[in-house]
Formats: structure tokens, sequence, C-alpha cells
């Protein structure tokens, strides 16, 4: 089944698998996903991902502490398809006391929050994590 808006589909099945307690969730490939997912593997959100181009899937690993609860607490879509929210970089906060991040589509990429704002850039807000 395929979405209008993949971005949410991929935070929706990320939040199932977490609520399910699995080890891993199969979404189908796209580029903006694999750029979010990179995001999240560099700051500790996920265990890794594996783009499998033949089958046009990515596996997903989620990641786990000792106690098996999820890293991934919360995943929140921002901007939607029918109200699209922009911010400079001025206007970036922080997401949930620096313990979050905030993913952004700007014109150099899909880009962390923090690191928009080094680069002083802004753009579509996607999701916030943490």
């Amino acid at each position: 089944m395929s979405f209008n808006d993949p971005i949410a589909e991929l935070l929706t099945r990320l939040r199932n698998a977490k609520k399910a307690k699995h080890r891993f969730v199969d979404i189908a490939l796209s580029k903006a996903r694999v750029q979010i997912l990179s995001i999240l593997k560099d700051k500790g959100f996920i265990e890794n991902f594996l783009a499998s181009d033949e089958k046009k899937k990515i596996r997903i690993f989620l990641r786990y502490n000792k106690d098996r609860r999820s890293v991934l607490r919360t995943l929140k879509r921002v901007s939607k398809p029918g109200r699209r929210r922009y911010c400079g970089y001025k206007d970036l906060r922080p997401v949930f006391g620096n313990m979050g991040i905030s993913i952004l589509s700007t014109s150099k990429g899909i880009l962390e929050g923090n690191e928009a704002k080094k680069q002083k850039v802004g753009g579509e807000l996607l999701c916030y994590i943490w």
C-alpha cells in the first residue's frame, strides 16, 4: 500500500515497529528516505539500514537499550502535504531540550537542524524526532 506522503509513511512504520518491539522494518526505497535514515543513523536513533536497489526496499534496524526500550521516543511530522511549514535558519529552536533533532528539506538537500543552522539555510521543516 502506497501513501501520497512517503515521509509520513516512514515515520509511521518506524513508530509502529517501535511499539511492537520489532528488530527491523522494511519500507520502499526513495532518495529522501535514505537521506533521513542516514541522519537518524548518524545521531544514534537507529542501529543501521540497508538499501537494496534490486528489491527496491530499505531494511531499517531499530535501536533499543538494554531494558528493550526503544531509543526513538517520538516521531512527529510537522510539514504535511495539506499544510507546508517553512522556517529560516534563525527560527530553528532546540528540540526537546537538545535531546531531539529537527529535519529540514533545504536547497542543499535534507539536513539536520543544527547542520542547517551552520550552513545558514532554511527550508521546509519535515519532522521532529526525539
